[in-house]
């Protein structure tokens, strides 16, 4: 019952084309329209406030949060990640995604997203050979990613990489040169056959 009430729940968001900082239906609203009791329904929504996915404001009512606040990524990976089998896949899934996102990016980026990355790149005061910090890493790939004009591979990405900011054992980076390796194939257009894979840990 609490599933289904939570995948209820998601359909009547679809429906109303609900985003993030819209103001859900109230309690009393969503248990006729779900045909179930209101403590059903509360305690859905409580379940869904402690994940992070909505938030209760006295007196204004309960709303969506915006999803890269919430919490669920964090639960999963408390149980996920303990598997070192899981974590050499994820950095895996990561790559495959980074190496695809560059392709469509050096097919579709616009001018200003190229100068965008320019002017990153250029901001960053490290010898070629050196490697960059993972902060770095995630926000120049978060630039190509969208540069890649692919919101569902970018939202995949983003889950990722959170999951990723929980294996502290990695060192997700690369020598300065190699990222501006993969400006020059953004800024002259590749196709995937020509694309050598992107590795981690070089």
């Amino acid at each position: 019952m609490f599933v289904e009430i939570l995948n209820k729940l998601k359909a009547i968001i679809q429906k109303d084309q609900l985003l993030p900082g819209d103001k859900l239906p109230s309690e009393r609203e969503l248990s006729d329209r779900l045909n179930v009791g209101r403590s059903s329904v509360r305690e859905a929504l409580r379940a869904m406030e402690l994940l992070g996915l909505i938030e209760t404001r006295r007196g204004e009512g309960t709303f969506i949060k915006e999803a890269r606040n919430h919490r669920l990524v964090e639960v999963l990976a408390s149980f996920i990640l303990n598997d070192g089998l899981v974590k050499q896949e994820l950095t895996e899934t990561r790559e495959i995604i980074e190496r695809n996102a560059v392709v469509l990016a050096s097919q579709r980026r616009t001018e200003e997203e190229l100068k965008d990355l320019e002017a990153y790149l250029a901001d960053i005061p490290t010898a070629p050979s050196a490697r960059i910090d993972a902060a770095m890493d995630r926000t120049f790939f978060h630039m190509v990613l969208k540069a890649s004009n692919n919101s569902l591979l970018h939202r995949l990405w983003v889950e990722l990489t959170e999951y990723d900011q929980f294996n502290v054992d990695s060192d997700h980076t690369y020598p300065k040169s190699k990222y501006d390796d993969v400006f020059t194939m953004i800024k002259n257009g590749i196709e995937i056959e020509q694309h050598s894979a992107i590795k981690r840990n070089e």
